[in-house]
């Protein structure tokens, strides 16, 4: 029987690079290959697939969130696929069938198929664990209320509400909060899984924004808008409008 895959990452270089690998194994079939979350939770309805590789950050809907609209009833095998250090890969290896690191290699993958059907054909439903599960319920509630950020000898603590965008500045990110900034070391990836989905909106790969400063979006070529906060900071964004405007009607 052949290994219906569902692949789900933002990054189309990065669906390219799975595609690709997946070429060389005759007994996996693409069911499609999705950009975002929202995609994602109608793409597995639809088609069923047997595992979705799944990206772990992607801005709108992260793969967790996915996960829990989907419902644990309706999970495929998930292979979370993700550019977390290995660190953070650790909490993972206990909680999903597998996981892969960016940029993932064939063999790599083919490991992670192997397990897939193994698990599939001996266990199809033990496909899910129950550690994942639980994982999703502890994300239900964003980590993080409030930023503590070090200045010279002191601590100085700021509500997540408080800030307006975020900015990234390589391994650091910047947190625009009126006209103070803070500078945190954190990456934008691992900063946006902690941030509550509901308020806050990566609009590029080096800005996140709280939908709740947005007074106004204007278009400045096609795929491409300014993003205009209520203290008039402009912020370029690469968000289709039709998303900005649905996530501002649900802030």
């Amino acid at each position: 029987m052949k290994l219906r895959v569902l692949i789900v990452d933002d990054e189309e270089l990065a669906r390219e690079r799975l595609k690709r690998l997946l070429a060389s194994a005759p007994d996996v079939e693409i069911v499609g290959e999705c950009a975002d979350g929202p995609s994602a939770v109608a793409a597995v309805r639809k088609r069923v697939p047997d595992l979705l590789l799944l990206d772990v950050q992607m801005p709108g809907m992260d793969g967790f969130q996915v996960l829990r609209e989907l419902g644990p009833e309706r999970l495929p095998a998930v292979v979370f696929v993700t550019a977390f250090d290995a660190h953070a890969v650790r909490a993972f290896e206990a909680r999903a069938l597998d996981y892969l690191l960016k940029p993932t290699t064939r063999a790599r993958l083919h490991e992670a198929l192997a397990r897939a059907r193994q698990t599939l054909r001996t266990k199809p439903d033990q496909s899910v664990p129950q550690a994942l599960l639980d994982l999703l319920a502890e994300r239900a509630e964003p980590r993080v209320r409030r930023f503590s950020v070090r200045t010279g000898e002191r601590t100085i603590f700021v509500g997540v509400d408080e800030v307006d965008w975020i900015e990234a500045a390589g391994n650091y990110v910047v947190l625009h909060v009126g006209k103070t900034t803070h500078i945190l070391r954190e990456t934008m990836a691992s900063l946006e899984a902690q941030l509550p989905p509901e308020h806050f909106l990566r609009v590029s790969r080096s800005a996140i924004v709280n939908l709740r400063r947005i007074t106004e979006v204007q278009a400045v070529m096609p795929g491409e808008h300014v993003i205009i906060l209520a203290d008039g900071q402009r912020i370029g964004s690469t968000r289709p409008l039709r998303e900005i405007d649905e996530r501002m009607r649900m802030s």
